[in-house]
């Protein structure tokens, strides 16, 4: 039998055409991007296995993570953040455009995940305050979907942001990490499985990442992945 969602999904379509969102062009392939711009997105095959940056040579782990490896396990992030994935990850985080949100989900699931499954996925909180400015979170709505494809709980209120911080684009990487010190905390009694995933949408420098990967293993959760749409070309900036 067709699923519901399949069925309301193929009468969209039949009523509203699919339509490439960066050119205007006839949708393909079941989502709202044209062949030759699907095409075009930044894969990520060649990556530091801990950290995701892309990498020129192939090489298990990049040199920052030689000398001194993040405070997570293993990463997962299948594109890098350029062109023109990065045009829609501007007009859903920024622009409030949930249609661009969907076709980036959509493109994540596709992707092959050399990954374990976690036993929990966690998107990145942002505080109350930014959530109320902005209407939604954006890692959690990418994290929707990820979590029903694969089968892993999926849990928004047991990491929590308790202060605001400012915009991390707006700062360096030393910047960075001093603006997102202590700025998370566990709900109080929540009890976490020892393999935890935490989901955000673009990875820079890692520094909000890590620092909730060190509040769940201060908390005792042995393995820490990080999932992000996609990971800048550097760590630095």
């Amino acid at each position: 039998m067709m699923r519901i969602d399949a069925l309301v999904q193929r009468l969209q379509r039949f009523v509203l055409p699919l339509r490439c969102l960066l050119c205007a062009g006839a949708g393909a392939d079941g989502i709202d991007l044209c062949a030759d711009c699907a095409a075009e997105l930044p894969r990520n095959p060649g990556c530091c296995a801990r950290c995701a940056l892309p990498l020129a040579a192939s090489a298990p782990l990049c040199g920052e993570c030689q000398r001194r490896p993040p405070p997570w396990d293993a990463a997962w992030a299948p594109f890098r953040y350029g062109w023109p994935l990065d045009r829609l990850e501007s007009r859903y985080k920024f622009g409030a455009d949930l249609a661009a949100g969907r076709v980036l989900s959509t493109l994540w699931r596709r992707e092959p995940r050399g990954i374990e499954l976690p036993q929990l996925l966690l998107p990145v909180p942002l505080h109350r305050q930014r959530l109320r400015q902005r209407g939604y979170n954006q890692a959690l709505e990418l994290a929707r979907p990820l979590a029903r494809e694969f089968g892993v709980p999926l849990r928004h209120e047991v990491l929590q942001r308790t202060r605001r911080t400012d915009a991390q684009t707006e700062l360096d990487a030393v910047g960075r990490c001093r603006n997102v010190r202590g700025a998370f905390a566990l709900c109080p009694g929540t009890p976490l499985p020892p393999h935890v995933a935490l989901l955000d949408d673009v990875m820079t420098t890692g520094a909000t990442l890590a620092e909730c990967s060190r509040v769940l293993k201060r908390a005792g959760v042995q393995r820490v992945d990080v999932w992000a749409l996609a990971r800048a070309p550097s760590p630095r900036g």
